[in-house]
């Protein structure tokens, strides 16, 4: 490793330490971690295998559903497995060109599921407020469409993210990441020259995905209720709103921990570094944690399905 005026020239290899903090406590903080890890895992791939072998769930919604659940399921494998080598086996190190992969990986994945989140929507405002024409403009072809390309617009836009940091850094001041996985702002903010043009990138690119999506979620739902309102009977109201409310749970889970994460690590520089490393753990944890569990619970041709497949079990 080449040492020049106190800095390292373009390190190998980098070291997360975790949790700032909280080293001492991380084997037990680890535990929780991996249960909530298994549940997302079984609670998403059970999900998948429901909507795939029940032909009536293959609908729009249920196929966004299936969407979401593969994401979850990758982006939840993006960092468990390196944090629990942190936490367990005292394995710290992590190659530099691995980490910008699994910073890529994240990110991109945390924007797919910000598009998904946002067709899911699309899709309940076409359902509800023009449902005469929802089969005839969700179909199967868009939705692959609709897959493709959000896929590639979360790749492409944060690919610059990782090209900018190995293009334009080189010298760091230190190897040692405060966190315990690689996230952008934590590997720029090592380095010892002028990172203005990653930050204002990184914003760019929170604010053009999250921003944009946020945006047609509000105004989609703000058309929904409106539509809602306006129906004469309480029945009918009542389930458009039970049609909803599991997305807007997933919606609200989603991208208030996203927004509590993004800004404490740009702006909140009073506060403690374990408190804004553990919600950063918990904003990429708890989604896939919880939106198998809410939609199981909410949805009820899911929860039959599933109750079948338990109940199958116990009988045989």
């Amino acid at each position: 490793m080449f040492k020049l005026n106190g800095t390292i020239f373009m390190p190998p290899v980098l070291t997360l330490i975790g949790i700032p903090g909280l080293e001492s406590v991380q084997f037990w903080i680890g535990i929780p971690f991996c249960a909530m890890y298994i549940i997302a895992l079984f609670g998403n791939s059970l999900l998948l295998v429901i909507i795939k072998s029940e032909r009536s769930l293959h609908e729009p919604m249920y196929l966004f559903l299936a969407m979401l659940g593969a994401t979850d399921i990758a982006l939840s494998t993006c960092i468990l497995p390196k944090m629990l080598g942190i936490f367990w086996f005292h394995l710290p190190d992590i190659y530099f060109d691995a980490c910008l992969f699994q910073m890529w990986l994240i990110h991109t994945f945390q924007c797919i599921e910000s598009g998904i989140l946002l067709a899911m929507a699309l899709d309940r405002y076409v359902a509800i407020c023009d449902p005469l024409r929802h089969a005839t403009i969700f179909t199967l072809k868009l939705l692959t469409q609709i897959g493709v390309g959000v896929t590639l617009r979360a790749a492409l836009l944060v690919a610059p993210c990782l090209i900018l940091i190995k293009c334009r850094l080189k010298h760091f001041w230190t190897t040692v990441v405060s966190h315990s996985y690689c996230e952008h702002m934590a590997i720029v903010k090592l380095a010892a020259e002028d990172i203005r043009v990653n930050k204002i990138y990184g914003l760019f690119v929170a604010f053009t995905i999250l921003g944009f999506d946020i945006i047609f979620i509000t105004l989609s739902y703000i058309r929904i209720f409106i539509t809602v309102l306006n129906l004469p009977q309480r029945e009918a109201r009542l389930k458009a709103f039970n049609t909803c409310i599991a997305h807007i749970c997933v919606f609200l889970e989603f991208y208030l921990l996203g927004f509590f994460s993004f800004f404490t690590h740009r702006f909140g520089f009073h506060i403690p570094p374990y408190i804004h490393i553990l919600l950063s753990n918990l904003y990429l944890l708890v989604p896939p944690l919880l939106n198998p569990i809410v939609y199981g619970v909410k949805t009820k041709q899911i929860r039959d399905r599933a109750s079948k497949v338990f109940h199958s079990k116990d009988s045989s």
